[in-house]
């Protein structure tokens, strides 16, 4: 969770400042944002729905109320400069913060994403995560700091040949991708010392089904930082966030963008494939013997070439840098 990266650099930055953070109700942030010791406000909104437009039949009745709550809560808490990341649900507070002309920063992730081009003009400023995003997304100032991962995340040197392997399936589109891994699990096994499998919810029990020595199959993972500097090699999702901590830790990747929401993730896997850091394994062509030639096509070069050009790809200092934008923009 981005947001919370950024706090956690503002607590640390700033020990005496006030932050509160404002998300969707019912969202994770509901349980992430108290457990890490912040204060959180939550507002009930919803986003467009590109893949199912029915979806989208109560915007109109949610739209005016969040925008109500989104002044009540700035009018009370009364910031200095509010800090947009990520999508709807930053749309009350920032919507809020330009009525009353509080500068607002936001926190760029997807330039093409409707709440990011709606905000744009009046920004004071935005914080990238590639350096083509500069000029993509033109503010009064925008600065290249990257995607904010949190604590944790550091460069090493994987192992070559790679010994451990750690596959992310998330959430989002996690389905195929386990399905995939479990009917390729013993080439996998024959190929791997250990097999480190984040399934999502949906994975769960189905995944005790295939359990064995050297197979660790995970819903959940809080502690992905240790779990991707053990893992010699990554294959996941092409999700900017993902990709960000994938580059921190400065694995080589194998990553299958998914076909979901406007097809972003094919433009964050085509900036890794194109510096080097991964290869790109189609959705569509995703099958237990596609997913076993391409780890058979990387040869120790070309995973250490990818890990060099993952690591420099990197920005684990993102966070930090976000912070001293919005230091100077409230100044």
């Amino acid at each position: 969770m981005p947001a919370l990266a950024v706090a956690r650099a503002f607590a640390t930055e700033e020990p005496d400042g006030e932050l509160l953070l404002v998300g969707r109700t019912g969202g994770p942030e509901e349980r992430l944002v108290p457990e890490a010791g912040f204060r959180l406000e939550t507002v009930a909104i919803q986003g467009l729905n590109r893949d199912s437009l029915l979806k989208n039949l109560r915007l109109p009745a949610l739209v005016p109320s969040a925008m109500r709550d989104g002044l009540r809560i700035v009018d009370r808490f009364k910031p200095d400069v509010v800090l947009g990341v990520g999508g709807y649900a930053m749309a009350p507070a920032v919507w809020a913060a330009r009525r009353r002309g509080i500068p607002y920063v936001l926190a760029v992730f997807e330039p093409g994403g409707m709440a990011n081009r709606f905000f744009r003009r009046g920004a004071a400023a935005a914080c990238v995560s590639f350096a083509d995003d500069r000029e993509r997304f033109p503010t009064a100032r925008t600065v290249l700091t990257g995607y904010p991962v949190r604590p944790g995340f550091t460069a090493h040197e994987p192992r070559v040949p790679p010994t451990r392997l750690l596959v992310v399936g998330g959430s989002q589109g996690a389905r195929r991708i386990n399905e995939t891994v479990w009917s390729a699990l013993d080439g996998l096994l024959e190929r791997f010392e250990e097999v480190i499998h984040l399934t999502g919810e949906q994975g769960r029990v189905r995944s005790a089904e295939f359990a064995r020595d050297r197979y660790r199959p995970l819903a959940f993972a809080s502690e992905m930082p240790a779990l991707m500097t053990e893992a010699d090699l990554v294959i996941c999702r092409a999700g900017v966030g993902t990709l960000a901590e994938v580059a921190a830790t400065g694995l080589p990747a194998i990553v299958i963008p998914g076909t979901f929401g406007g097809a972003h993730q094919e433009r964050n896997a085509a900036r890794m494939v194109r510096v080097g850091a991964a290869i790109r394994l189609a959705d569509d062509d995703l099958a237990s013997d596609s997913l076993l030639e391409a780890i058979d096509s990387l040869d120790s070069d070309r995973l250490r070439q990818m890990a060099t050009a993952s690591a420099a790809l990197g920005r684990p200092g993102a966070a930090r840098d976000v912070i001293t934008v919005l230091r100077e923009v409230a100044a």
